[in-house]
């Protein structure tokens, strides 16, 4: 029987190797692929609060936005896309 990845299976972007400038690109391209319900865990080496706001801005309660580690040098962020109620 073939394995297959979990339905739960989260997948994580680390963006630290990122030059700044392409940070944000980056994630909100993933952001744009995310389908209901799915979701991804952000690796960062700083508080990425500033992109919460911004997401939110842009797509306002569309996204979850859990804290997962506190730095003080690594921070992870699970982002994902509300289902919404039908």
């Amino acid at each position: 029987m073939p394995q297959t990845q979990s339905a739960s299976a989260v997948s994580e972007i680390d963006v630290r190797s990122l030059v700044p400038a392409q940070r944000h690109a980056k994630i909100f391209e993933l952001v744009g692929q995310l389908t209901p319900g799915g979701s991804f865990v952000l690796v960062n080496d700083h508080d990425p609060k500033p992109l919460y706001y911004q997401l939110e801005a842009e797509h306002p309660q569309q996204f979850s936005w859990t804290y997962l580690e506190k730095g003080p040098q690594v921070w992870r962020v699970e982002i994902g896309r509300m289902v919404k109620a039908a």
